[in-house]
């Protein structure tokens, strides 16, 4: 693969020779022998400005922080919470940079139920807004304050960065395995193999909304989001009505990130492997969709938040970790001189 631009360049990584398989590399991070490091939190409850709530869970820091260390927050995935493996080994990066670090989970998820009929989607972006309106108002936090997202969450991210411009409060952002077309996403992950992984999720998913609503109660039709076999079909029998879109078309092109991608202002990294089974290539933005603060970073392998490359099976590396610290670090570096 060839650098076509400074926007979207190649990416360094190469995959583990033992795991070149997209499906393995997306796989092998959730398998029960991957012990990945379990830094100790505080859960903190954040009570939004609608009367719901959800849940922050923050590192709790080895050494003592100030009022300019900087401040982390992480947004998972879809069905993720701070207990995802890849959220855990951000957050233990972030113990090794002496930064502060936090997971904001989205409405309903990471075992804290919120309040109001309705849950999260691909495209709400008042709660990190609130939340980083706080922080950044908090004389407790001073310092640089940066984010990551993953898949769903940085979906989430970049739709905030676009929608914010240079109003946001972050000083630096990455995004990983971002699905920036919703729609070419719940196509993708309606064809062969991925759709294992669409049946897991919407498995999980229906639990969450069964333990949440019920048929009596729900204010959208019931039978038709518990029969559901594609996401597709999920986010227009529920996702849509739930959260005020007429229907699942209707979310997908107005959240989906690519759209804000233009718009953005503060220093970006986006990190995508071509060979992502919950998107096909056709979703890659082109130069003119960037703006000059956004770098894309193209893999050829990687599979979805996967990115293992090398060590052993019973002791793989990972990528992401240093590769997202190294970019946060560099940018605040670069802001203060």
């Amino acid at each position: 693969m060839k650098e076509a631009s400074k926007k979207i360049v190649t990416s360094p990584f190469k995959a583990a020779g033992w795991l070149r398989n997209r499906h393995a590399q997306t796989i092998y991070p959730s398998l029960p022998w991957i012990r990945a490091p379990r830094p100790p939190v505080s859960r903190q409850l954040l009570e939004l400005p609608d009367g719901d709530v959800t849940a922050l869970d923050w590192l709790l820091p080895t050494i003592p922080v100030s009022a300019d260390t900087p401040v982390l927050i992480i947004l998972h995935g879809l069905e993720g919470s701070a207990e995802s493996t890849y959220a855990r080994m951000l957050l233990d990066s972030a113990a090794k940079m002496s930064w502060r670090a936090g997971v904001l989970h989205f409405r309903d998820c990471g075992e804290q139920r919120n309040r109001l009929p309705r849950r999260y989607h691909a495209g709400e972006t008042s709660d990190l807004r609130f939340l980083l309106k706080g922080l950044a108002s908090n004389p407790e936090f001073q310092g640089p304050i940066l984010a990551t997202g993953f898949s769903l969450g940085g979906n989430v991210l970049l739709k905030y960065l676009g929608e914010s411009g240079s109003q946001s409060h972050l000083s630096a952002a990455v995004a990983v395995s971002v699905p920036l077309d919703l729609r070419n996403s719940a196509e993708a992950l309606d064809r062969g193999f991925s759709r294992s992984y669409q049946y897991y999720l919407l498995k999980r998913m229906k639990r969450s909304v069964a333990e949440k609503f019920n048929a009596d109660t729900a204010a959208f039709n019931w039978q038709r989001t518990m029969n559901a076999r594609s996401f597709t079909e999920f986010d227009d029998a529920i996702t849509a009505p739930l959260h005020g879109f007429a229907g699942a078309d209707q979310y997908y092109d107005r959240c989906s990130a690519g759209k804000f991608l233009r718009d953005i202002k503060r220093p970006t990294l986006i990190i995508n492997s071509l060979d992502d089974p919950f998107m096909t290539p056709a979703a890659v933005p082109r130069e003119g969709d960037l703006a000059d603060a956004v770098e894309l970073e193209l893999s050829s392998t990687g599979g979805h938040v996967g990115f293992i490359g090398g060590g052993l099976p019973w002791r793989p590396t990972f990528y992401l970790p240093s590769r997202i610290t190294s970019f946060l670090h560099t940018q605040i570096k670069i802001s203060q001189t």
